[in-house]
């Protein structure tokens, strides 16, 4: 009686929060399915009994039902956030403080994209701040605990704040292109959206690691050598177009490893993180440079398996 009772506008408001809170309580589901294996597999299993020792796998087992607690509990925070902000009028309460702001700085009603453009530089500064704590606390006690982080205070806050402002340095141009076409658009201003969207998400993809992630790490081309012949030799096998391999040093945020391709047809290049290589770092640069023209310097990756009982990669 009371659902029937309620605007239709009202009725499709509850119906998504009900939907996003089904969302999470099945996700949480399945993530605590996840950690009752993280809880039970307390010895290395036998297909990794030749390649882990018992040390390593307790130390990837604990540093998994770690992640586990801090991602139950920062995903129930940001759950609940967001419902407080829909159902007490977090939007609308920024969208009038946005208006007010502009008001004062001589902007009236007919600037409605700078009003939309001013109102999303609050809502991602709003969200920056209250995600800042779980990000402080992943960083310096989750993954400080268990010898991962290689981040100081300082330089913590100044990623941040660089993270912060390029991401407006992006996200404020597409987001008023976007806004004028929507404007302009007619009847058919959704397809032109769309399209829109389509070429900015490639043209982001195609210029991310050559111009934008730069601007946080060092990328250095991987030098002559073994580990280079071997990767350009599998690349050759699989008719994987590999242009370049690049190392980047993910080392002074934290000793995880990883490794990504990216690029389009025939265009293609590999990135390696330094955490990966045994002898390879952009710091010893001078040292490689010393190497005889003779010489090869043999980067040589670690080995590095998956623990299929914590879903992680352990590096031996």
């Amino acid at each position: 009686m009371v659902l029937a009772e309620m605007s239709a506008e009202r009725q499709i408001f509850y119906a998504v929060l009900l939907f996003s809170w089904v969302v999470y309580v099945w996700e949480a589901y399945l993530a605590r399915r996840q950690r009752k294996v993280y809880e039970s597999t307390r010895h290395v299993p036998a297909e990794l009994g030749n390649i882990m020792d018992p040390d390593t796998f307790e130390k990837s087992r604990l540093y998994q039902l770690d992640k586990s607690t801090f991602s139950f509990w920062s995903g129930l925070y940001s759950e609940a956030e967001g419902t407080l902000i829909l159902v007490l009028g977090g939007i609308p309460f920024l969208w009038n403080v946005s208006e007010q702001l502009l008001d004062s700085a001589g902007f009236g009603p007919e600037y409605e994209i700078v009003h939309s453009l001013a109102f999303l530089l609050l809502a991602t500064l709003f969200s920056s701040l209250t995600g800042l704590p779980w990000s402080l606390y992943n960083t310096f006690v989750i993954e400080e605990k268990h010898g991962f982080n290689q981040q100081t205070l300082g330089f913590f806050f100044k990623d941040a704040i660089k993270k912060f402002l390029v991401t407006q340095c992006i996200l404020l141009p597409v987001t008023s292109l976007l806004l004028y076409i929507i404007k302009i658009g007619g009847d058919y201003f959704f397809i032109y959206a769309w399209l829109f969207t389509l070429v900015v998400s490639l043209v982001l993809v195609t210029i991310y690691a050559d111009y934008i992630a730069p601007l946080f790490d060092k990328f250095t081309p991987l030098p002559e050598g073994e580990l280079k012949e071997a990767i350009e030799t599998m690349a050759k096998s699989i008719a994987f177009p590999l242009t370049k391999v690049y190392v980047v040093e993910g080392s002074k945020r934290s000793s995880h490893s990883n490794a990504y391709f990216y690029g389009f047809f025939k265009n293609k290049r590999i990135v390696l993180f330094d955490t990966l290589l045994e002898d390879y770092s952009p710091l010893n640069k001078a040292n490689t440079e010393e190497t005889s023209d003779n010489e090869n310097v043999d980067l040589k990756p670690k080995t590095k398996v998956m623990n299929w009982a914590t879903g992680s990669w352990v590096t031996l």
